[in-house]
Formats: structure tokens, C-alpha cells, sequence
């Protein structure tokens, strides 16, 4: 932990929000394509429709053609109508700030609503994706388990409390400097002195 934050001490989500909304929004489009590609499309989305009583009754053409680009955009488009509905209905458009209630909400699961807690609302929170998923678990071995939910629990039983909603944005943006799914770069990784991960890959591999 020490040294992924000398790395990347002042750290945030790349995601351009200026709301919980937003942010809540703008993760669930996240799925299956860059944070370049979402901060892309969603001025226009949130110009357009900038609340939840506004994308609730959005026309899902009109939305499909601004977050397009973003791939799978039918399904992306049904899932944040649904969760704008759901929270008009009932959260009188304001998004929940505690795990319990936003995992009620169409379309989020533990790792958007971890994502929303710990940077809408600076509540503890570990967000896992591939990019945890597969440095904790394949590559620094600190869990067993492949389910990112149980992941999230080997994790917080590991780190402080205090540092939970840093350690999964200073992981995932290791996971795209470093510790590259596809070749690792060891040659100039942080933790290569304590991570098991083997054979360790060099810059002629």
C-alpha cells in the first residue's frame, strides 16, 4: 500500500462527474470500454437529460444515439432508464449513499456502488474489477478467491479501513501502467520485490 501511493498519491476515478448522479450514471456505461470513450459521451448525456426525473423519461433512441460509441449502448441505454426510474420512484432522485440501497437499484451491482461510496461520498469501499481482480488474486496472490465479491472481503480484512476507497483506483491504474494483463512490465514494477508472480517477464520477453 505504501508504495502504490509514493506511486500515485494524489489518486480519483478518470471518470468526468460533477454528481453522485453522474458518477453513478457514468459507471454503468464504463462497462466493456474505456473512462476516455465514457468522459466522450456523456457531456451531451448530461446536458441533455441532467437529472433523474429527465433520463427516466428520456426516448431510449435519443439516448442510444449519444452514448453509441461507448458499444453495447441497447443494453447500457435499458439499464440507466431503469436505474433513473428507480430512483425518481424511489429515492426521490437522489442516489443512496450506503451499499444496501444502491445495490437495490437496476443495474448496479457491489462494484458501481463501491465505486460511487468510496468517490461520490468518500465512505470505505473497495471497488473490484479486472483490473483487482487479476493483480490481487493471479499476480500478488493476496486472495484465493475469483469472485470479486469474496475478493472484496479477503481485501478488507487485509488492508485499514482508512485506506479502502484509495486502494482500488491506485490498483486499477497500476493494473493500466504496470501490471499488464497481457505482459506485466516487471522491469520497472514497484512491488517486484514482493510480489510471488512468476516467471517474472523482462523487456525482451
Amino acid at each position: 500500500m505504501n508504495r502504490l501511493e509514493a506511486r500515485y498519491p494524489e489518486i480519483r476515478t478518470a471518470l468526468n462527474y460533477e454528481n453522485p448522479f453522474q458518477l453513478l450514471v457514468s459507471t454503468v456505461i464504463s462497462a466493456q470500454t474505456t473512462d476516455e470513450n465514457v468522459n466522450r459521451a456523456t457531456p451531451e448525456l448530461f446536458a441533455r437529460w441532467p437529472t433523474p426525473d429527465d433520463l427516466a423519461t428520456a426516448n431510449p433512441e435519443e439516448v442510444e444515439k449519444v452514448i453509441f460509441s461507448t458499444g453495447f449502448y441497447r443494453q447500457k441505454t435499458r439499464s440507466i432508464i431503469a436505474l433513473a426510474q428507480d430512483l425518481t420512484e424511489r429515492f426521490e432522485g437522489e442516489v443512496p449513499d450506503s451499499m444496501a440501497e444502491l445495490v437495490t437499484l437496476k443495474g448496479v451491482g457491489r462494484k458501481t456502488a463501491s465505486v460511487v461510496l468510496a468517490e461520490a461520498f468518500g465512505k470505505p469501499a473497495i471497488a473490484v474489477d479486472t483490473h483487482v481482480r487479476r493483480i490481487t488474486n493471479r499476480r500478488l496472490q493476496l486472495t484465493k478467491e475469483d469472485d470479486p465479491a469474496k475478493i472484496e472481503q479477503d481485501l478488507k480484512a487485509l488492508v485499514p479501513r482508512q485506506e479502502w476507497r484509495h486502494l482500488s483506483m491506485r490498483i486499477i491504474q497500476f493494473g493500466r501502467d504496470v501490471c499488464e494483463a497481457r505482459k506485466p512490465r516487471c522491469w520497472e514494477c514497484d512491488l517486484t520485490g514482493l510480489c510471488p508472480y512468476l516467471p517474472k517477464s523482462l523487456p525482451t520477453d
